[in-house]
């Protein structure tokens, strides 16, 4: 089951029926199972908040995933700062949609287990990421 939610921010952002489609199809193709998976998009401040209460992080981030998986079943909380999205989309010079399609994966793919910590790890996160987005242009 995949949830939305939406805290201190005016509107969706998303195609809700496709990223859940989209979603699922990724985490299948690991072998794994979807689990409960719930995303909450929010603003700047509420995600710092969360980074300072939670992880003593004080800090703005694009997402934030606690991970709840057990054995191969991929359950997590993501919430995502949409603030900080549009900040990077302008960064990256890519478009809105792409960066925070690219983040909503970005979580799935801690979650099945992939790190970004080292720069071999977050080359290897970034090929995961192309590969999920990818998948994402075959179902919208």
């Amino acid at each position: 089951m995949i949830n939305f939610y939406y805290e201190e921010v005016s509107d969706k952002q998303i195609d809700e029926n496709i990223v859940k489609s989209w979603i699922s199809n990724v985490i299948t193709s690991y072998n794994s199972f979807l689990g409960s998976i719930t995303y909450i998009f929010c603003n700047d401040d509420y995600i710092l908040d969360i980074n300072n209460q939670y992880l003593n992080h004080n800090y703005y981030t694009d997402i934030i995933t606690f991970d709840y998986c057990e054995n191969n079943t991929i359950s997590g909380d993501l919430f995502i700062s949409l603030d900080t999205v549009l900040t990077n989309s302008q960064q990256f010079n890519t478009s809105y949609n792409e960066e925070l399609h690219r983040v909503i994966v970005h979580g799935i793919l801690h979650l099945l287990g992939f790190k970004d910590k080292t720069e071999d790890e977050a080359k290897i996160m970034r090929q995961k990421e192309n590969e999920a987005l990818k998948l994402l242009e075959t179902i919208s």
